[in-house]
């Protein structure tokens, strides 16, 4: 069996709705494109995403959720599971720890995307969080004797590729040059984030791409870290 078809099934772990779209969903797009199976997970619903006081955190969250979903759907993404830890105040605690274990025994990804935890001077600590919480269940995940009640119905499962997004050590391009656009329609559908914000953000989104496909010979990229299991 070939690595392409041994690699279909990807779970995309993010701290807060729009965490995918800011950060590797060209990638996904593409991905979703050639027929792979993606599965979001969202630690958060991003209840403190707003600055508007006459807002309430319920309310943010219940409009962001609703974002995320139609963001994933114009991707192509198959779930949005959300788990709805506490926004800004996440931590990377033994709970979050066993819930993304079991999941990921359940789900059982071939790939897992999330974001880069060692990324020098990132200042979100729900973004460390989210992304240390990734690596650690991934590890967990494999073994028999971590969260053993956990395999009563199920068995251990190995991961076979990390990608890290937000990072600063990449080395590994995907050619998103077929899919940018997809990926700016995307983020239009956060609106609440957005803040009109259309023209400007597709042009920064854009840019950014481009000048990280230059040196690889793609005219739109996006970098991850590679990590194989």
């Amino acid at each position: 069996m070939s690595e392409e078809k041994t690699l279909q099934t990807v779970m995309v772990i993010g701290a807060h709705p729009d965490d995918p779209e800011f950060g590797c969903a060209a990638t996904i797009a593409k991905w979703a494109a050639q027929g792979r199976q993606i599965d979001y997970v969202l630690l958060t619903s991003g209840d403190k995403g707003s600055h508007d006081p006459t807002q309430r955190p319920g309310e943010v969250a219940a409009l962001r959720e609703v974002e995320q979903r139609a963001a994933a759907e114009a991707l192509g993404v198959r779930s949005v599971k959300f788990l709805h830890y506490p926004d800004g105040t996440l931590e990377n605690t033994l709970d979050l720890r066993r819930h993304l274990c079991g999941l990921i025994r359940r789900r059982k990804p071939n790939i897992v995307v999330t974001i880069d935890p060692w990324r020098r001077y990132q200042l979100h600590p729900d973004h460390r969080a989210a992304g240390m919480a990734a690596l650690d269940a991934i590890y967990a995940a494999r073994e028999w004797y971590i969260f053993p009640e956990q395999l009563i119905n199920d068995e251990p499962w190995r991961v076979s590729e990390i990608y890290l997004f937000w990072t600063d050590q990449p080395d590994y391009w995907e050619d998103v040059t077929e899919s940018i656009d997809l990926r700016i329609r995307a983020l239009l559908h956060h609106d609440s984030q957005v803040n009109g914000r259309t023209e400007t953000l597709g042009q920064r989104i854009r840019e950014g791409a481009q000048k990280t496909g230059e040196a690889h010979g793609y005219a739109y990229a996006e970098a991850f870290k590679l990590i194989k299991l």
